[in-house]
């Protein structure tokens, strides 16, 4: 009797970890996304909060998915994956639904820009606020690539 085929399991690419995440699109974008992620919550800390529901929405969004992002960018160095399927689904969902909550994120970001615009200290705030605004819709599409890209593999 012949020996059975390759399983299922085997012809689907390998999970990176360790090192090798850095080269492998999607898991690429993690450390973009922490990175200019902290850039928005460091912007915005260093602006005078005019609006602070608007900005403390912003700060909640951008240091939570800082914080997660760092934990899963460990756990792909770390290899917690095991390699299983269930974490392509789970990455997914996280950096799905982390795009939507930094897209509105980064409008809020807008809008507290606009209005910084006339305020006092106007020129310093206003820069910083456009700081904060540009990186926030940059780590959005971030998010958004790692999203979408994952069915690309």
């Amino acid at each position: 009797m012949a020996s059975m085929g390759p399983s299922a399991a085997s012809t689907q690419p390998a999970l990176p970890s360790g090192p090798a995440i850095f080269k492998t699109i999607p898991y690429a974008f993690i450390l973009p996304e922490i990175l200019c992620g902290t850039w928005v919550w460091i912007l915005v800390a260093a602006t005078s909060v005019s609006l602070p529901l608007l900005q403390g929405w912003v700060m909640y969004v951008s240091l939570t998915s800082c914080l997660i992002s760092l934990l899963l960018l460990l756990s792909y160095l770390l290899g917690f994956h095991r390699n299983s399927e269930n974490w392509k689904v789970l990455d997914s969902l996280y950096h799905g639904t982390t795009a939507i909550l930094y897209m509105s994120a980064a409008v809020l970001q807008a809008n507290a820009t606009i209005n910084s615009e006339f305020s006092t200290n106007a020129p310093l705030n206003y820069q910083l606020n456009s700081a904060a605004s540009f990186f926030a819709f940059l780590t959005t599409f971030l998010y958004i690539l790692h999203a979408f890209s994952i069915y690309y593999q």
